[in-house]
C-alpha cells in the first residue's frame, strides 16, 4: 500500500491515517479511558491491554474489516498522537465492492476538525487504494456529532432503521448514510 514521505497512508494539513499496530496499545486505550464520558453511550473502544489486543488483531488479521488512526501531525500532544480511529468493517468485494464505516474522536480531539480531515482522508484511500465504491454509515439519530460528521464529509441520509445494533444493552434505532466513488468524484 502506497505511503506518504512521512510514513502515514495519506495525509492532509493536520492530521494524517495510517493501519493501527499491536504496538499503539497502551496510547489508544489511554485515550479511551481519557473519552469515556464524550463517547457514552455511543460507543466503547477498547480500553485494557487485552481488549485492545483483540480488537486491533481483528482490524490487523481479518481481510474484511480495515483500521486506521487518524494522528495529529502536529499539536499539544505532540507529533504523530492518536487524535480518534476509523474502522471499515463488513467490507465485501465483487459486485458490491462496499464497507461500514465506525468512527469515534478521543476526548483531546473532539470539536476540532480532525476526524473530519481524517474521514475524508479514509474514504480517498478506501475509493483510491481499495478499490471500494461504496462506503456506509450508520449512526444513532441522537448522536449529534456522528451525523454531522456524515453530512459534513458528503455522505447522503438513505433511511432509517429502528432497533438496528445491540449498543449499551438495547437495540438502537439507527440513520444510514452512505457515499459512493461518483459521488466523491474518484474513479476506479
Amino acid at each position: 500500500m502506497p505511503h506518504t514521505a512521512s510514513g502515514y497512508l495519506a495525509e492532509g494539513p493536520r492530521v494524517g491515517i495510517r493501519h493501527f499496530t499491536y504496538e499503539d496499545g497502551a496510547e489508544f486505550t489511554a485515550r479511551a479511558r481519557e473519552s469515556k464520558d464524550l463517547h457514552h453511550p455511543w460507543l466503547f473502544p477498547p480500553d485494557t491491554a487485552g481488549a485492545y489486543t483483540a480488537y486491533a488483531g481483528r482490524l490487523i488479521e481479518d481481510p474484511t474489516k480495515a483500521g486506521f488512526l487518524v494522528c495529529e501531525k502536529d499539536g499539544a500532544q505532540g507529533a504523530g498522537a492518536i487524535a480518534g480511529y476509523i474502522n471499515i468493517n463488513n467490507i465485501v468485494e465483487g459486485g458490491f465492492q462496499c464497507g461500514a464505516l465506525g468512527y469515534g474522536a478521543f476526548a483531546h480531539a473532539a470539536g476540532r476538525g480532525l476526524m473530519r480531515e481524517g474521514l475524508d482522508l479514509v474514504v480517498g484511500y478506501a475509493f483510491g487504494p481499495m478499490r471500494l465504491h461504496r462506503l456506509e454509515i450508520n449512526a444513532q439519530p441522537q448522536n449529534t456529532a456522528s451525523v454531522a460528521l456524515a453530512r459534513a464529509c458528503g455522505f447522503r441520509l438513505e433511511g432509517f432503521s429502528p432497533k438496528m445494533i445491540f449498543i449499551d444493552g438495547d437495540w438502537r434505532d439507527h440513520e444510514r448514510w452512505a457515499i459512493t466513488a461518483e459521488m466523491r468524484g474518484a474513479s476506479l
